[in-house]
């Protein structure tokens, strides 16, 4: 059974690489803004979507594994996914300053042919130290986060930002791998793997 990625993040592919994980990348090419999903619960609002992008691929491989996945960022109850332009990054980033704020992940697994439709999600807990506006402006002026939820990915410079994680790492990066492969194992589902590269 192929692995298909109903995804085109780079940072899912690397996670996904870092276990040589044999997988296909597809874009599910659904419009986010044009699902009315409610956004009351976070949690749930990343596995709706999620779900709705292994649906979108599914629908022409029903023999295949997909797996959808959407990670937001949650701060004092508002959602803040990925900015669409400076403005809005530079409003989300001084929203963060000097707070907590939740990452969660939402991920679904589905093969229609096998009647595997597995659904969950990862939570991480993460505090910001106060950000300067002199880092917050260079931060978005060279690494451009426009297609990272709440405007900066963990991984690249803004790991400065952070003063204290809790939980998952690779979900604030973008899916949370070790919660993933764990469930594989316990649903009887066998995962393909390259020699080690």
């Amino acid at each position: 059974m192929r692995i298909i990625l109903a995804s085109t993040s780079k940072r899912r592919k690397r996670i996904l690489d870092q276990i040589n994980l044999e997988f296909l990348i597809m874009d599910s090419k659904i419009n986010e803004e044009k699902l009315k999903i409610n956004k009351k619960q976070p949690h749930l609002y990343t596995i709706k979507m999620a779900e709705a992008k292994a649906k979108a691929i599914s629908i022409k491989h029903h023999n295949d594994l997909v797996v959808g996945a959407d990670t937001i960022v949650c701060v004092k109850g508002e959602i803040l996914e990925k900015p669409k332009n400076k403005q809005q990054a530079l409003s989300y980033l001084k929203k963060l300053s000097n707070n907590t704020h939740y990452v969660y992940t939402g991920v679904n697994i589905l093969c229609k042919n096998k009647n595997i439709n597995i659904s969950f999600y990862e939570k991480t807990l993460i505090t910001f130290y106060k950000l300067s506006l002199n880092d917050i402006n260079y931060y978005i002026e060279y690494y451009k986060p426009f297609d990272k939820a709440g405007a900066y990915g963990i991984q690249d410079w803004s790991c400065i930002f952070a003063k204290n994680i809790r939980g998952c790492f690779y979900n604030i990066v973008g899916f949370p791998i070790a919660k993933f492969y764990n469930l594989m194992n316990t649903n009887n589902i066998k995962l393909n793997f390259n020699a080690k590269r």
